[in-house]
């Protein structure tokens, strides 16, 4: 068989360096667009592909990340939610409707992994992305494991004890909450502050004073969200009489809670929401009892997925740079495998509050 075209060929043909060819394909920001083109034009006429075995070979790496997620579509006895269910009432399949329309919209897990896939393209490595059922995604995670130099991993996407064995033979990060070894490098965002500013917000500029925190399940994220929420109440003077509520991390459970708040007719004046999409199912039941938003009561979120720019009203929340989270990541392991034995690494980055509608604010 015929030996195909290499980087040689490639930088005689653009008239450059081999460097500059392998910077064209690893690292394409560092090199000139108009330089980028010339080898990017030899490449294509000379059919050559880089080979990203043998970069790893003489690295002695695979130059592949792995991702590894919580597949939120699935609920947990491993179907599709909303499959096999009974027939809806009308306006409960109007909701429904729209809900299948919001997961069009990219998920907080989707914008993170979005960050994640720019950088290891920018920085020229291959990504390998899996997730599942926590249940029964083991087997999963060890094969991306055995592919890749490092792991970047959701929370609660994997058992414990299968995480801690991979991090023993390659590096591993985890976003958001660190919940399964803290001697992992780890980012996370600013959570107390951005919902003490979102909640301040309520209090001085809508002179609100009955306020209910509402969380999806108990997380580290969620502790530190009720911190800053419980933190604001003090500073105004305000009692936190308000039990705050984790009802077990389902969508019914949550609907549930707050229908059964609607019917005892003890609405509060805003529900602080520990995400955006808490936020969309509280909105969504708060409607179905025909609560006005933000009439009735305002409701914020935390997170600032792309749902809830078009939802109506639009929804008032904390936004967390998910991209740069995603991209942080990378950074970490890359850093970890050229520095092997520096300490662990916890990154916290800033979040922004977004005001819009739902909180009785237009949008900015």
């Amino acid at each position: 068989m015929a030996k195909g075209p290499t980087v040689y060929h490639v930088a005689e043909r653009a008239g450059v360096s081999i460097a500059t060819v392998s910077f064209t394909f690893r690292q394409p920001d560092k090199v000139k667009a108009s330089t980028r083109e010339l080898v990017l034009a030899a490449a294509e006429e000379l059919g050559y592909v880089p080979s990203a075995s043998a970069r790893g070979l003489a690295r002695g790496r695979t130059g592949a990340l792995g991702l590894f997620a919580y597949d939120y579509l699935l609920d947990p006895a491993g179907g599709i939610r909303g499959e096999g269910q009974d027939p809806l009432h009308p306006a409960e399949a109007d909701l429904e409707r729209r809900n299948e329309d919001l997961r069009l919209f990219p998920l907080y897990v989707d914008e993170v992994q979005r960050g994640v896939e720019l950088e290891c393209w920018r920085r020229g490595q291959a990504l390998l992305v899996g997730g599942g059922n926590p249940e029964n995604n083991e087997a999963m995670l060890s094969d991306i494991a055995g592919r890749v130099d490092g792991l970047a991993v959701f929370p609660r996407s994997v058992p414990s004890e299968a995480l801690a064995r991979i991090a023993r033979r390659i590096p591993v990060v985890e976003v958001s909450e660190n919940v399964h070894n803290r001697e992992l490098d780890h980012v996370t965002v600013d959570n107390i502050s951005g919902v003490r500013a979102i909640t301040e917000h309520l209090i001085s500029a809508h002179g609100l004073s009955d306020l209910m925190f509402l969380g999806g399940m108990p997380s580290s994220d969620n502790e530190e969200r009720l911190e800053g929420f419980l933190g604001a109440l003090h500073d105004a003077g305000l009692p936190t009489a308000r039990e705050p509520k984790y009802p077990c991390g389902s969508e019914q459970s949550l609907t549930e809670v707050v229908s059964d708040i609607c019917r005892q007719g003890s609405l509060p004046e805003a529900f602080v929401c520990a995400t955006d999409q808490d936020a969309l199912v509280v909105m969504d039941a708060l409607a179905a009892a025909g609560v006005g938003i933000p009439k009735d009561v305002a409701v914020t979120g935390f997170d600032g997925i792309a749902a809830g720019r078009v939802i109506k009203p639009s929804l008032t929340t904390v936004r967390q740079p998910m991209e740069q989270m995603g991209r942080t990541m990378v950074e970490l392991l890359l850093d970890r495998l050229d520095h092997p034995d520096k300490p662990p690494v916890a990154r916290r980055l800033p979040v922004r509050v977004v005001l819009r509608e739902s909180c009785g604010c237009q949008p900015g």
